[in-house]
């Protein structure tokens, strides 16, 4: 079969590859070996051809003057990105020759990978890499800086990440957007919310701290204090018990708890509620029978409010909703938190933890990378980053940065391009694109498996993952096998999936063939929960130190500070992916902090204004936006900014690397800071 990769000429079937839900199918068009143009397939069952700006421009980040080509090391100071060219031979032995050193003097565990998913394909992000740092016996990163607290939460409750169909929501009459800013981070699903809208005259609600582009996009928005969205889902219950709008025979077949939750919820009255959310009364119960009485209705569960102190207990409780109302068995009804549970492939075949010979090897929690690097005893030695970029996206930006400058911590950084955690490095690599791999996707979101096969030349001398990590296997002498296979042998070990029988028809041959292929998903009328029901009281929970049945927990405290700080996503950026391209930077214009007009007041700052934005962790310079878009007592910035050797608006400055309550999950939302004018 004729490579894409050899047809210098037409157009070729491809995939995104970026930490999105919708993972959209593309198509490439080249052009003398050179991709001219990037658009969406408009085949694609889910997606259908509409892609985003991000997508859209990859053309200007693949062939971008600042990717890199080849292998640098350091000459300078770290951070200040002074590097000389040489060979991968020089690379690799330099790695391998320091890391023998370490294995020696200080220990496997002196080394630490730290990686996530800049590129979602499985096998960039977590096949020989795993194999590889598994067999040196390297400390075990616990990757759980995203979604961890809200996919325990919904664990209690479900028993897994199981949601209904995307596609069938097309049926649906009324939409929940609850904590997602999904214009920018879920498209597609706002767009099968608008056919809705035109087909069935579905209402469509958007509950967040923020009013941005989805909150616009709403018939209704309705603005919630930081952190209290547990207590607003509480309140809803009270209502559906209280007026009768529940469905009982549901409750008695499929769930466990229903009347323990009655009595429970009943102390989370309207007007308790509302002192809580910031929530007119009237609204709470406006709400509240919308939901209870329109049926299919369907909630899209965001990641924002699990970003809290409380997060996971948020998840468990609003993923308790559908079933109180019965939707999960109206097709168009229920709620998607993820979908990847009816995807989920043979992560042991292709990770390998069986190479590990240390089974107490540590763990070290990603969102604790700074405080690791500076206090950990024994210390980390040496960092292999790839995938993600530490020094602007981890919680407590500042500690990180501070660890990264320690001169007996030997870096590598295997990127496209010097970021900003590279400028910290001791060796740099060049990395592939996703269009110069062969990976696999598996979405999040919908239900297709989807192929990546090459589709031009690598970029310089860049190297996937996988071709990296062959090397220093060699590099250190390794002889398993499990450092020989192939791609496509890696794919189909991953999809040896005898527990997963939504997949089991799926290989790399019958991929290679159609390009994406969709699981043979029925919801799971026997839930993977203690009871095989929607748990409503969870006596795992009980036994885990967490309230039995979900509880509003009112976010930490600790600061004097007035505004509870809100670092989210904006429309062209992802992560810090784009940030440093300056179409993407033109597009978003300057970094911005929303304030409420009370607020901007009262701190002496003017629409439009520069403004400090500090706390005990560091400070920001960004510029004031001040209006009615947020609640009194709330600043939101969008977009992780690069730094461009100026760190001024780098937000996770003033972030806490404090831990969520479930699943080891990040608490980026339950900051605290102040803002002032600078004259």
């Amino acid at each position: 079969m004729t490579s894409f990769v050899d047809s210098p000429n037409g157009v070729f079937p491809s995939v995104c590859s970026l930490d999105c839900p919708d993972q959209c199918g593309l198509l490439i068009h080249k052009e003398n070996g050179k991709i001219v143009k990037v658009e969406g397939d408009p085949e694609h069952p889910v997606t259908k051809g509409f892609i985003c700006n991000k997508v859209r421009n990859m053309t200007e980040r693949i062939y971008d003057e600042k990717r890199l080509k080849y292998p640098m090391k350091r000459v300078g100071a770290k951070g200040e990105g002074h590097f000389e060219q040489i060979s991968w031979d020089e690379a690799i032995d330099t790695i391998t020759k320091r890391w023998k050193e370490l294995l020696q003097n200080d220990g496997a565990e002196s080394i630490l990978p730290y990686s996530f998913y800049g590129n979602m394909g499985n096998l960039a992000a977590e096949g020989m890499d795993r194999r590889f740092f598994h067999r040196l016996g390297a400390s075990n990163l616990d990757r759980n800086i995203c979604n961890s607290a809200g996919a325990a939460g919904y664990k209690y409750t479900m028993g897994g990440s199981f949601g209904i169909d995307p596609e069938d929501t097309i049926h649906s009459k009324l939409f929940i957007f609850w904590g997602i800013n999904a214009v920018s981070t879920n498209m597609h699903q706002v767009s099968l919310a608008q056919q809705a809208r035109k087909q069935n005259g579905a209402k469509i609600i958007v509950i967040d701290v923020h009013k941005n582009q989805t909150a616009r996009f709403a018939d209704w928005f309705i603005p919630i204090l930081p952190g209290t969205d547990t207590a607003l889902a509480l309140g809803l219950m009270h209502i559906l018990f209280a007026e009768n709008m529940v469905d009982h025979s549901f409750l008695e077949q499929y769930t466990v708890g229903s009347e323990q939750l009655r009595e429970h919820v009943e102390q989370y009255d309207p007007i308790t509620v509302s002192s809580i959310t910031g929530i007119p009364v009237e609204d709470i119960l406006t709400l509240a029978r919308m939901y209870g009485q329109t049926s299919p209705a369907f909630l899209r569960i965001g990641n924002g409010p699990q970003h809290h102190d409380n997060g996971g207990m948020f998840v468990r409780t609003v993923s308790c909703l559908p079933a109180l109302t019965g939707q999960w068995t109206v097709k168009g009804g229920g709620a998607i938190k993820g979908n990847s549970a009816y995807l989920a492939f043979n992560t042991a075949n292709l990770q390998r933890p069986d190479l590990q010979q240390n089974k107490n090897t540590r763990v070290i929690n990603m969102n604790l990378l700074g405080e690791a690097l500076l206090t950990l005893d024994p210390p980390i030695k040496s960092l292999f980053v790839y995938g993600t970029n530490p020094a602007v996206v981890t919680p407590a930006g500042n500690k990180v940065r501070k660890g990264l400058e320690r001169e007996n911590l030997f870096t590598v950084v295997h990127d496209l391009f010097l970021t900003e955690t590279a400028k910290y490095a001791d060796i740099v690599l060049p990395a592939t694109s996703s269009f110069e791999n062969t990976d696999f996707y598996t979405s999040y979101w919908h239900h297709y498996i989807q192929l990546q096969q090459p589709v031009i030349e690598s970029y310089g001398e860049s190297k996937s993952n996988v071709e990296v990590f062959r090397l220093l296997a060699k590099g250190m002498n390794f002889s398993e096998t499990a450092f020989d296979d192939t791609e496509s042998e890696l794919i189909d070990q991953s999809l040896d999936t005898p527990s997963n029988p939504y997949i089991k028809r799926i290989n790399y041959e019958v991929l290679s063939k159609k390009q994406y292929v969709k699981a043979e998903v029925e919801f799971p009328t026997n839930l993977p929960t203690p009871s095989g029901k929607i748990e409503l009281y969870s006596d795992k929970m009980k036994q885990d130190g967490y309230p039995a049945l979900p509880t509003y927990i009112p976010l930490n405290n600790d600061s004097d500070h007035p505004l509870r700080f809100i670092a989210g996503p904006n429309h062209n950026f992802l992560n810090s992916t784009f940030a440093n391209q300056n179409k993407h930077v033109d597009l978003e214009k300057e970094p911005v902090i929303v304030l409420n007009q009370f607020d901007a007041d009262q701190a002496g700052v003017k629409d439009g204004e520069k403004v400090r934005v500090w706390n005990e962790q560091g400070e920001c310079v960004l510029k004031a936006s001040a209006g009615e878009n947020v609640l009194r007592g709330v600043a939101v910035t969008q977009g992780l900014w690069g730094a461009d050797d100026d760190t001024k608006h780098l937000v996770n400055s003033l972030t806490p690397d404090r831990i969520a309550d479930m699943g080891g999950g990040a608490t980026f939302f339950s900051g605290k800071v102040s803002v002032e004018k600078i004259s």
